[in-house]
């Protein structure tokens, strides 16, 4: 099967950085791995340069890899490296591509001298770029511009089914406010469902538009999670940081208000979670969003680093994660998924969805909670978002949208500071007083 080539909105930063950096920083694109990175850098190369090389660290030649032990000479390497690639670079016109460049440091600490030097542009992808291993004993380059990938939101979702209309649809009637009505939210609720249970991975998209068969969909997801297992392994061999991967829809599941470590290993010191956690955030297979203890303008002010929790950061895998009892995600439970009749609480997926929409369109993630009066329980605010100098609370809901108990007190509790109240659920758009009422589908747009 042909590798599908996905419109990509990134590829519009790339030229930007190409047009307005000239050459002064090399370009790098941090990511997970298998969402795209690759694919996209050399579509790039291809298409804005006269020639490239791509040098693939993952399986790159003993030669290729010696070729950086010594760049203080850089017309000999250039010389060896055309010798070793057979291709003719042309000054200013030639793009050099290191893939994966996390696996050769010594190619990244080049990335300072090759640049100053000016006769070619730099690529660098990569995933893990800060786990220790990868940075001991070099120079992390200060000429790098770096960008990162997320998998494919809903609407290079819709791009990749030809679908060039509908996100303009759904960005106009957000932005006037103006309901779609309950037939066509039906339709919006349905196709959005196959958005979240295929995910935004290249390879799973690529093989629903090939067959529609969403246990070959599953399996393809699977692979993908027990390449961050492995990953998470080579990391921490002692399997800490893939039982906090593993440990996410249960997590979100239960409710909790906070990712809970102790429920992997109730002794482990907190320097050595605070660790492990930098690890598996630095994978990019996650978002995090941080408690803010003063919900205000400047979250990251008042962040807690102790309270936060953990979404994946592909909503697909998310699914395919949280059935992992069997060896395979039964296509029953996908067909339940996509007609919304599965009986279990499907509030945490449709969390995790907002997450990864949030953070796809340049979010930092923060939620806030505040206790009850005369209750045990607390008032949680999903999500905040800033808006010039006021907050956005935001509360999502799977159903029981009459009441947003959550929204309300938070309103009285800071209504001076905020701007807009949104409610992300599965119903058609509405306003209701000062509260908009919002489709789950629409979040990208807002």
């Amino acid at each position: 099967m042909a590798e599908r080539i996905f419109k990509r909105k990134l590829y519009e930063r790339m030229l930007q950085w190409k047009k307005e950096m000239d050459g002064s920083t090399a370009l790098l694109i941090k990511g997970a791995r298998r969402v795209g990175k690759s694919t996209l850098v050399e579509q790039f190369a291809r298409k804005e340069y006269e020639n490239h090389i791509i040098i693939d660290f993952s399986n790159a030649t003993p030669e290729m890899n010696e070729l950086f032990d010594n760049v203080a000479d850089l017309n000999f390497f250039f010389l060896k490296l055309q010798t070793l690639t057979r291709v003719d670079l042309i000054e200013r016109k030639s793009v050099i591509v290191f893939d994966e460049v996390q696996l050769q440091p010594k190619a990244r600490q080049a990335i300072k001298h090759l640049v100053k030097d000016g006769r070619y542009d730099y690529i660098e992808t990569g995933s893990l770029l800060s786990i220790k291993k990868n940075i001991k004993d070099i120079l992390i380059p200060s000429e790098e511009t770096r960008i990162t990938m997320f998998p494919m939101d809903y609407e290079e979702f819709l791009w990749a089914q030809g679908d060039n209309v509908t996100a303009r649809i759904l960005r106009e009637s957000l932005q006037k406010r103006a309901s779609l009505g309950d037939a066509v939210n039906r339709k919006m609720m349905r196709d959005f469902r196959l958005y979240m249970l295929v995910g935004g991975m290249p390879q799973a998209v690529s093989a629903y538009l090939e067959n529609s068969n969403f246990r070959k969909i599953d399996e393809i997801k699977r692979n993908i999670l027990e390449l961050y297992e492995d990953d998470f392994r080579k990391i921490d061999p002692s399997g800490k940081a893939s039982l906090f991967f593993k440990n996410i829809p249960s997590e979100l599941s239960r409710g909790a208000t906070r990712f809970m470590p102790s429920k992997v290993d109730k002794n482990m010191k907190a320097e050595r979670v605070g660790a492990i956690i930098a690890d598996v955030l630095d994978s990019m297979t996650v978002n995090v969003a941080y408690h803010a203890d003063d919900p205000n303008v400047g979250f990251a002010l008042t962040k807690n680093l102790d309270a936060y929790k953990l979404y994946l950061a592909d909503t697909g895998l998310f699914v395919t994660l949280s059935f992992m009892d069997k060896d395979y995600t039964e296509n029953t439970i996908y067909e339940k998924l996509l007609s919304d009749k599965l009986s279990a609480n499907l509030g945490y997926i449709y969390e995790n969805v907002v997450a990864q929409m949030l953070r796809a369109a340049g979010n930092e993630l923060y939620y806030y909670t505040f206790p009850r009066e005369k209750s045990n329980r607390n008032y949680e605010i999903d999500f905040l978002l800033s808006k010039k100098d006021k907050i956005c609370p935001m509360e999502v809901k799977s159903s029981g949208y009459k009441t947003h108990k959550s929204l309300d007190a938070f309103f009285e509790k800071y209504s001076h500071r905020i701007s807009d109240k949104y409610l992300a659920y599965t119903k058609d758009l509405r306003t209701e007083q000062d509260l908009t009422m919002i489709p789950v589908y629409m979040i990208p747009f807002l």
